[in-house]
């Protein structure tokens, strides 16, 4: 039995946030959930946020138990850019990309 959450627009560029996702991926929900609570990077938070929201979602919506759950898979594909530009010398301007991901969690049971 499969479960997954989905975190969209967050406010955190793909490749930053896919670090971070490979270090907790096949882990069980514990161990993954103590690795991104030590983890001092602001993906660790966004990642640790969708993998609760997923526990979540696996005890509530298809009644399983949060011990026999484990990583499957995490997908962090790219979201939307925003884009802002910066005045620089001689009227001249520079453009900063406010880069977003969609994080994608998905937790399977043990048991199948």
């Amino acid at each position: 039995m499969e479960v997954k959450a989905v975190y969209k627009y967050a406010r955190i560029s793909a490749k930053k946030m896919r670090d971070v996702a490979r270090a907790v991926q096949g882990m069980t929900v514990s161990q993954a959930t103590d690795t991104l609570s030590y983890t001092p990077k602001k993906g660790a938070y966004l990642l640790n946020k969708t993998l609760k929201s997923a526990v979540a979602n696996a005890e509530n919506n298809k009644e399983l138990a949060a011990d026999s759950l484990f990583v499957k898979s995490i997908m962090v594909d790219e979201g939307p850019t925003q884009r802002r530009t910066m005045p620089r010398a001689r009227g001249s301007a520079n453009m900063i990309r406010k880069r977003t991901s969609h994080i994608t969690v998905v937790l399977a049971s043990k048991e199948a």
